[in-house]
């Protein structure tokens, strides 16, 4: 009888870096989804934040606020995270929090352009 032992070692968690900026972001979302975008953060960009998903993708131009990448969650995946990965330091750098409806895209409660 061969017995096979994986030892899974746990990954380097990244730090979450959040702009000055992104706290009025928030302001400008409702307080009931609030704890829904901490725990998605939380959940998508502590662990492979680069690793592309179905929901989580490279920019092909830094876009909003310099970010290379774009989160995309919630109800119709209306909240967008736009941030950059700093591989060297194990950092996410969390840039803007945006809300998506329809074709128009707001943050920190001003439309912006793409």
């Amino acid at each position: 009888m061969t017995i096979i032992m994986v030892i899974m070692s746990p990954q380097q968690p990244f730090a979450l870096i959040y702009d000055a900026a992104v706290k009025d972001h928030l302001r400008a979302v409702d307080v009931k989804y609030h704890s829904l975008i901490r725990d998605t953060i939380e959940e998508q960009l502590l662990v492979e934040p680069d690793t592309e998903t179905g929901n989580r993708k490279p920019l092909k131009r830094p876009v909003v606020f310099e970010a290379t990448w774009e989160l995309r969650f919630g109800p119709q995946n209306r909240f967008r995270i736009f941030y950059d990965v700093d591989r060297e330091r194990w950092e996410v750098h969390i840039l803007a929090l945006g809300e998506k409806h329809k074709n128009r895209l707001t943050i920190g409660g001003e439309k912006v352009e793409l």
